[in-house]
């Protein structure tokens, strides 16, 4: 796996971190209504297994209220005034089931192997410094026969659109987002790590985005 220079990992780390504080008012009433169709098929896949439920990236705690009460969950996120949002939002709401929130790195999860029964990461692989530092997190806190939840933008292949979103990803990687990641490097990734894909599908109404479940091979 190819490692960033640590130098580059803290203007990353940082970059991201200031684009999501930036973010953090206006999320719910600019993202809600666009990654709705995301955010319920996530929650939908990670209830099918149940139990106690990692939230990478729970962002304001937007899909805190969609989970049954009977589950667990546990959100982190990388944004301190994205967190304070959600931390309102479960007092608001009354949310007995959120056991915490907690600011923390994706690539460096302060949980114990094999603590959760599933990982939900919606939006959020690509907007992570090194993805598969990630998702290896993801895999060593997760208990045998879970799940992990992916929902992202991937971006095209070939063609028009690779070079349009290769070409404006230098402009908007100050506001958080690689609209070039490509669906390959989960790919590898699942393939060197022992995962297996279960799920891939476009979601509704534009296919813009993508569900991806994935479980331990072996």
């Amino acid at each position: 796996m190819r490692r960033v220079g640590a130098e580059a990992y803290r203007f990353d780390r940082d970059l991201v971190e200031k684009a999501y504080a930036g973010w953090a008012p206006v999320y719910d009433v600019v993202f809600g209504p666009v990654t709705s169709a995301g955010r319920l098929a996530a929650v939908g896949a990670a209830e099918r297994i149940g139990g106690r439920i990692l939230e990478v990236g729970i962002g304001t705690g937007i899909s805190l209220g969609e989970y049954s009460a009977h589950n667990r969950i546990v959100g982190i996120d990388l944004s301190e005034p994205m967190l304070r949002r959600a931390r309102d939002r479960v007092r608001r709401r009354r949310l007995s089931n959120v056991e915490a929130l907690a600011l923390m790195d994706a690539e460096c999860l302060a949980f114990e192997n094999g603590y959760f029964d599933v990982v939900v990461a919606q939006y959020v692989i690509s907007a992570v410094p090194q993805p598969e530092a990630a998702l290896d997190e993801f895999a060593r806190v997760l208990k045998p026969g879970g799940e992990i939840v992916l929902v992202n933008h991937l971006g095209a292949e070939s063609g028009l659109l690779r070079l349009c979103e290769t070409g404006i990803a230098p402009v908007v990687r100050h506001l958080g987002w690689r609209p070039e990641f490509q669906f390959a490097r989960i790919a590898a990734w699942s393939q060197r790590a022992g995962f297996r894909l279960l799920e891939r599908t476009r979601l509704k109404p534009f296919g813009h985005f993508t569900l991806m479940r994935y479980r331990r091979a072996h």
